[in-house]
């Protein structure tokens, strides 16, 4: 068992390493930034609260995002609520790179405001895998673990998510080049 001071700097350490992937993922989910902060100061008080439990360091990233995903489910058993909200973006948290040209950046920011609006018109579960896929770089058997599912299953979903998300940004370019 380790002191407390061990624990502190350890919590620490894993906290800068993963606040911004789990606030991210948590804000893509419930799009509400009040709630997103609640939600993770709730799953870095039980990571802390739990530290000690787990047994394999490596197993932190899992647990994060496990706790993460329970949360946003308690969110929405408690709201009575279906993936809907206030703008996801959070200029803190959401880091853009400034490199691009102004019409890079606002046609960027279009595509990303499509994006958006793509997402929360799929269900929970493709949702899901997609942020967890492309939001924060999870790999099949992490995002099965984290959502209680087979891998195949996450294949699958993740498919179907990229799917209509092209067949979607297409009818957008085709509409506003018409």
């Amino acid at each position: 068992m380790r002191d407390n001071s061990e624990n502190v700097f350890e919590f620490t350490l894993i906290y800068n390493k993963y606040k911004q992937n789990v606030y991210n993922y948590v804000l893509k989910m419930v799009n509400d930034r009040m709630y997103c902060e609640d939600i993770v100061q709730t799953v870095f008080v039980k990571f802390f609260e739990n530290m000690n439990n787990i047994i394999n360091n490596d197993s932190y990233h899992f647990y994060l995002f496990k706790t993460a995903r329970n949360e946003v489910y308690n969110y929405y058993r408690k709201k009575k609520k279906r993936f809907a909200g206030e703008d996801p973006h959070d200029e803190e948290m959401v880091k853009l790179k400034s490199e691009h040209s102004t019409i890079e950046t606002v046609e960027n920011a279009e595509l990303k405001n499509i994006l958006d609006e793509i997402l929360e018109s799929l269900p929970p579960e493709q949702k899901e895998v997609f942020v967890l896929k492309e939001y924060n770089g999870l790999s099949y058997k992490e995002i099965a673990a984290v959502t209680g599912t087979g891998e195949d299953l996450v294949k699958s979903r993740l498919y179907k998510t990229r799917q209509k998300i092209i067949k979607r940004m297409t009818g957008y370019v085709y509409e506003k080049q018409n």
